[in-house]
């Protein structure tokens, strides 16, 4: 989004005109360019201004508009000048922001945030279709949970049956490996209904989810995620700058640190590292929220980088169709992938063996019949093979260096919101 300074140059009947029009109508203007002695500081066109001889109002504001652009668009610093001189600004709040979502949107960082999200898509698509994966889709109803637990919306279907929104594109996602292809990928909705109002989840969110065949080690799963992200947070730097100021004027935060070729350490190490800080583990447990920034913190202080990856999970802390260690059960070979002390991936080689995919459903409660077409279509010969997901909306939270990921995503669904 570009903005320029427009001076009227023409008659006081267009001047009044123009008064009359309320903040935020949209307008067409005609005018000569011309060069400023000094550059403006508060728009992005700087250099020029526009003398406008023609005014046409296209769209009237409503005289009063709910929240106004200027006060959804200050930063804290602007905040904390005024408090301190005596004259509180107006403070708009998120939920008011997110029920007036379409004036939220035009602030310079609300435009500038999803404009580094376009960019994120994109390079996610352009690099795996240069490592020769394929996009494909898959179904979002489907007959069963596709993570296990209580953590999915249910709806009734045809015939008196019930249907559930994929929390994942996982199970299809690998029988399209099944189905002969060796890379696939796809962009598309998630749906989670998990009670979770914190500051990272979302009820429905766009997954960024790949899976390829293995040839000798799950390892290659963690290089494609390894090149996919230096090239991403590469691309970003290098192509985003004016946005990223943009969002840095309203939501300041500091640049991610990055190695070129990705950290990687055992979950024990990082549980090792984690204990000598004093930081206390469940044993064999997946790593809380406390625990996942504490190891994010660490690491940034011995290797400069705010993104790694931490592999070799127990098997007890992944879903149901994640590969156990051959060498350990106890593991699995599996990933996360963290940015700034948040897990912003999750991946694993899948179980290819359709009895011990059977056993570990039913571990893990999930009724074997209503996953029985993912189960047979096991049977007919595949491939070992492995993948990650992403979420789109956390991706860009976290490089943003965003305080909460609604502010990630357009018209956000979680717990308390099904609107705008």
């Amino acid at each position: 989004m570009s903005t320029v300074q427009c001076v009227l140059a023409g008659s006081a009947q267009m001047m009044l005109f123009a008064l009359s029009l309320p903040k935020e109508s949209i307008v067409v203007v005609e005018g000569a360019v011309a060069l400023l002695d000094n550059p403006l500081r508060y728009t992005t066109v700087r250099e020029v201004e526009i003398q406008v001889r023609k005014l046409y109002c296209i769209s009237r504001a409503a005289p009063k508009l709910p929240i106004s652009v200027e006060d959804a668009g200050r930063s804290a610093e602007e905040f904390a000048k005024a408090e301190a001189k005596g004259v509180p600004l107006p403070c708009v709040g998120q939920d008011t922001r997110l029920d007036y979502r379409v004036i939220d949107l035009r602030t310079a960082a609300g435009q500038a945030v999803f404009r580094v999200q376009h960019q994120v898509e994109n390079k996610f698509r352009e690099y795996l279709s240069s490592k020769d994966f394929i996009s494909i889709h898959t179904p979002k109803l489907i007959s069963g949970s596709s993570e296990g637990g209580a953590a999915v919306f249910k709806l009734e279907y045809k015939n008196g049956k019930c249907a559930c929104l994929a929390q994942s594109p996982q199970l299809h996602k690998q029988m399209a490996i099944c189905g002969g292809f060796c890379r696939v990928f796809e962009v598309g909705s998630v749906f989670r209904a998990e009670d979770s109002n914190t500051h990272r989840h979302l009820c429905e969110f766009v997954g960024l989810d790949a899976e390829m065949e293995i040839m000798r080690h799950y390892f290659e799963v963690c290089d494609i995620v390894d090149g996919l992200f230096v090239e991403l947070l590469r691309h970003l730097n290098e192509n985003c700058k004016t946005e990223l100021e943009a969002i840095n004027r309203q939501y300041p935060f500091e640049p991610v640190k990055y190695l070129e070729s990705t950290l990687r350490l055992s979950y024990e190490e990082g549980i090792q590292m984690l204990k000598e800080a004093g930081t206390e583990i469940e044993p064999m447990a997946d790593l809380n929220t406390e625990a996942e920034k504490k190891l994010g913190q660490l690491v940034r202080e011995k290797y400069d980088t705010d993104f790694f990856i931490l592999y070799r999970y127990p098997l007890a802390a992944r879903p149901f169709y994640t590969m156990p260690c051959y060498d350990n059960p106890a593991y699995s070979n599996s990933f996360d992938v963290f940015l700034r002390g948040e897990e912003i991936i999750s991946g694993a080689q899948r179980i290819h063996e359709p009895e011990l995919l059977a056993k570990r459903a039913v571990e893990h409660g999930i009724d074997k019949s209503s996953i029985k077409w993912y189960i047979e279509s096991f049977r007919y010969g595949t491939p070992p093979h492995g993948g990650f997901g992403a979420g789109l909306e956390r991706v860009v939270m976290l490089f943003c260096g965003l305080n909460n990921i609604r502010k990630a995503s357009c018209f956000p669904r979680d717990p308390q919101r099904l609107s705008p």
